[in-house]
């Protein structure tokens, strides 16, 4: 396919005329806001929201929290070059936040943030053109287009599910109303309400469960997974249940979509707008609409099959995936340093056999520490230092870190006897 906009993508530039995608996008944000700000606090009303739930009397937002959400809401939208922000601290309900976001995207809706997981600390925005998420769509477009409904169980204000809940729907024909929020439900509940001609977004975590208690699939449902590689005994289960596919999109934050593949044990094939770098090696080359290029460096290694196939090998900056968020064990490290009781941690992703969750070595400052009382100590710690995917949850402790022969880091065994029940999980 040809780099420029094609029939698919020519009025998702006005995807926010549509009230109901564009309430479900902010109460998306508004919620992942609310709960970044109250770790561990109170819990939020499930979806979907009405219009007239209240950000103050009905979700509690302090004048703090609702400067920050209004803030992410501004950011995410642009709505500084409309000069609409300050209208949404003088109205605190969803339905107005809708419409004021619509007066804003009527004057400015060229371009769009997102932000990444914040694995690295502070979270990354990431800007993007919609005319670039636009030649996305052109070839999601072509390669769903017989899908009538989609069920989604990820947020619609993250890039991943802006693409596949807001854009793709609009540029398919396909009602508001048929754009299913799965999150909060079981799969088995999935299962019974799976028709043929669904398309159901997905994540890795997602379609575990899902495979674990999803019975006969009807014929012609297809899945998506992204965010993070789907184990391939995952969809082989899937497939043997009778889903038509399951689609592996590759990608991040920072570059939307790049290749798909509908085989665990097939190469990544590159969308059309992206290319192979030929001057450098961990670099992908994007063709914009207007002929332009500009190149992208890669997060992971990438192996070449043929000039427009590859498989992930590794990543390039030590990211492991928990939950199918990117993870940096290094700063995770550097975390558990600034405990007045650690002298030195390593931390490293779990073995299949312990789980699938990050746990941590430490060598406490006083020798003969009491270990449960330390080990619930940094249980609080990190609680209040990290969040949920880069919190460990196990912790083994000794009096140096463990070498290897070679005197490199080795990895360690956890000891069931030592960790809370449910701790290794």
């Amino acid at each position: 396919m040809h780099a420029g906009l094609g029939e698919a993508s020519v009025n998702v530039g006005t995807w926010w005329k549509d009230e109901q995608a564009l309430q479900r996008f902010i109460c998306n944000l508004v919620a992942s806001e609310l709960a970044a700000l109250r770790p561990g606090g109170a819990a939020l009303p499930g979806f979907p929201w009405e219009a007239g739930m209240h950000l103050v009397d009905d979700l509690g937002a302090d004048s703090l929290e609702l400067l920050a959400i209004a803030t992410a809401l501004a950011e995410s939208l642009h709505m500084q070059e409309s000069g609409f922000e300050d209208y949404l601290l003088a109205r605190a309900n969803i339905g107005d936040w809708v419409r004021i976001a619509q007066a804003s995207l009527q004057h400015f809706s060229a371009t769009l943030t997102f932000r990444t997981s914040g694995s690295t600390g502070q979270p990354k925005p990431c800007r993007h053109p919609l005319p670039l998420l636009a030649q996305e769509i052109d070839e999601l477009a072509a390669l769903f287009r017989d899908r009538r409904r989609i069920l989604s169980a990820v947020p619609s204000h993250h890039i991943y599910g802006f693409l596949f809940t807001i854009l793709l729907p609009h540029a398919l024909g396909i009602d508001a109303s048929q754009v299913i929020d799965l999150r909060g439900s079981s799969p088995a509940r999935l299962a019974r309400e799976l028709q043929d001609g669904d398309l159901v977004i997905g994540h890795p975590e997602f379609w575990r469960a899902a495979a674990r208690l999803m019975g006969q699939v009807p014929a012609g449902v297809i899945g998506v997974t992204s965010t993070a590689p789907c184990p391939a005994e995952v969809i082989r289960t899937l497939e043997q249940a009778g889903m038509r596919r399951l689609i592996q999109v590759y990608g991040s934050s920072e570059t939307a979509g790049i290749a798909w593949r509908d085989s665990a044990t097939s190469p990544y094939r590159l969308f059309g707008h992206w290319k192979r770098s030929e001057q450098q090696e961990h670099q992908l080359i994007r063709m914009l609409p207007d002929g332009q290029e500009t190149a992208y460096s890669c997060q992971d290694l990438l192996q070449w099959a043929a000039p427009r196939e590859f498989t992930p090998a590794g990543r390039l900056d030590n990211a492991v995936q928990v939950g199918g968020i990117n993870v940096f064990p290094a700063r995770i490290r550097e975390v558990l340093l600034q405990h007045e009781d650690v002298a030195d941690a390593a931390v490293r992703l779990m073995r299949p056999e312990e789980g699938s969750r990050l746990k941590a070595f430490i060598v406490p400052k006083a020798s003969g520490i009491d270990q449960a009382d330390l080990q619930l100590r940094l249980h609080t710690w990190v609680a209040q230092q990290l969040t949920t995917a880069e919190r460990p949850k196990a912790f083994t402790f000794g009096e140096h870190l463990p070498k290897g022969g070679m005197g490199k880091d080795a990895d360690w065994i956890i000891d069931p006897a030592l960790q809370p029940a449910g701790g290794a999980h």
